[in-house]
C-alpha cells in the first residue's frame, strides 16, 4: 500500500458514493452500498499496509500515530475535495479503520426528503434541538441540513464544536466558527464554555456524550442560546430518559423541569430501503414541545408524548415513526415488510388498512 493507491480506493468510493469504506487485516477493503457491506476484488491488507493507512491519516492532520493508541477520531481530505469521518482502532494486536463518506453538499430538506417542519423548528430564537438516532442513519446530514438552512435565512453567529469536523461550512448571512475537538480545543464541555464567551446566537455540539457536556448544553439553552445536538437514542420519549438518567436521581426532577423549560424539538431518525432496494429513505419522528409535551416531561409521563406526537400532526406538523413509514406505504415508497421491520408496534398492518 502507498499513498496513491490509497488515495485511488478512496476517490472510487467517494465517486461510487458508497457511504464508508473498512480496512482490516487479513481482508480486502470492504464497502459499504446501499446499506450492504461488499468485500471488494482487491488484494488482503497486512499489518503494514493498515498501520501505513492509519499513519497517513494521522499525518494529514499533522500528527504521529502513537505506538500505544487504543482508539481516535479524526478526518481526512482529499485534493478532490472528498471528505471522511475517520475512527481509527486496534483489534487483535493489529490497526483497523472505517472511514465514512462525507458528501460534499448540504443537501436542503427537500433533496434529503426531510419534513419541511425542520425549517419552522430552526426558527426558534433559543432552546435545545436534538438529533437522534442510531449510528449511520442520517443524524450528521439532517443537523448539517438544519444548520445550512440557519446560515442561509439567518444573521447569527453559529460555532460548532465537533469531533471530528465534517461537513465544512461557508459563512453565507450568518457567520460560522467551526471548531474541532483535539485539534482546536480540549473537549466539548471547554469548548462549549469558551463559546459562551464568543458571542454566540447558535451553539451546534456534535454529541452529548457525557454529563459535564449535556449539563453545558442545557445551561447555553437557558442562558438565550439555540443549541443543535445529537443523541444515540430511538425516540423522543428515549432521549428525554436518556438526558434525565445521566444526573443523580435527587436532581432529575429539576432536571425535567429545565428539559420541559428549553427544549424545542427532537428529531428522531431511521434509514429504510425503498422498493428497489437501491436508495435508502429517512423515516422520521418529529416532537415539537408543546404546552401538553412539557406537562408530559415534567411529570415523567413519557409513555403519554406518543399519542401526543400524533394528535399534533395537522395542527405542529409533528409525526411519530409510525405515521411516517404508514405515510411511505401508501405512496409506494416502501413495501410494508420493511416498515414492519423498523416499526416498534404490532399492528402496523392493521393501522396501514383503516388509515
Amino acid at each position: 500500500m502507498d499513498i496513491a493507491s490509497f488515495n485511488q480506493i478512496l476517490e472510487i468510493a467517494f465517486e461510487k458514493k458508497v457511504s464508508d469504506v473498512h480496512f482490516e487485516v487479513d481482508s480486502p477493503p470492504f464497502f459499504r452500498a446501499r446499506g450492504k457491506l461488499v468485500r471488494s476484488k482487491l488484494e488482503k491488507l497486512t499489518k503494514k499496509d493498515t498501520k501505513f493507512i492509519a499513519s497517513t491519516i494521522m499525518e494529514h492532520n499533522h500528527k504521529i500515530l502513537p505506538d500505544d493508541f487504543k482508539e481516535f477520531d479524526t478526518s481526512y481530505a482529499l485534493d478532490n475535495g472528498g471528505r471522511f469521518r475517520v475512527s481509527v482502532f486496534r483489534q487483535k494486536g493489529s490497526t483497523g479503520i472505517v472511514m465514512r463518506v462525507i458528501p460534499p453538499h448540504i443537501g436542503k430538506f427537500q433533496d434529503l426528503r426531510l419534513p419541511a417542519v425542520l425549517g419552522e423548528i430552526v426558527k426558534a430564537p433559543n432552546g435545545l434541538i436534538l438529533v437522534t438516532g442510531p449510528t449511520g442513519n442520517g443524524k450528521s446530514t439532517t443537523m448539517a441540513s438544519m444548520l445550512g438552512c440557519i446560515n442561509e435565512n439567518f444573521n447569527y453567529n453559529v460555532i460548532t464544536i465537533e469531533d471530528p469536523i465534517e461537513y465544512i461550512f461557508k459563512s453565507d448571512k450568518s457567520c460560522i466558527i467551526q471548531r474541532e475537538v483535539g485539534v482546536d480545543t480540549e473537549s466539548f464541555s471547554a469548548a462549549l464554555k469558551a463559546a459562551l464567551r464568543m458571542d454566540p446566537d447558535v451553539i451546534m455540539v456534535g454529541e452529548m456524550r457525557d454529563l459535564e457536556t449535556i449539563d453545558a448544553c442545557i445551561k447555553a439553552a437557558e442562558t438565550g442560546h439555540l443549541v443543535l445536538s445529537t443523541l444515540h437514542t430511538q425516540n423522543a420519549s428515549s432521549t428525554i430518559n436518556r438526558i434525565v438518567s445521566h444526573f443523580p436521581p435527587d436532581s432529575q426532577t429539576i432536571v425535567r423541569q429545565r428539559l420541559a423549560d428549553i427544549l424545542v424539538a427532537t428529531v428522531s431518525l431511521r434509514l429504510v430501503k425503498d422498493k428497489t432496494g437501491e436508495q435508502l429513505v429517512p423515516v422520521v419522528e418529529v416532537m415539537r414541545t408543546t404546552t401538553t409535551i412539557q406537562a408530559c416531561i415534567r411529570d415523567g409521563r413519557l409513555d403519554e408524548m406518543e399519542k401526543h406526537i400524533e394528535n399534533g400532526r395537522d395542527q405542529y406538523h409533528m409525526q411519530t415513526m409510525d405515521q411516517h413509514l404508514l405515510h411511505l406505504c401508501k405512496k409506494n415508497i416502501i413495501s410494508l415488510n420493511e416498515a414492519k421491520r423498523v416499526s416498534h408496534s404490532t399492528d402496523l398492518e392493521r393501522k396501514l388498512t383503516f388509515t
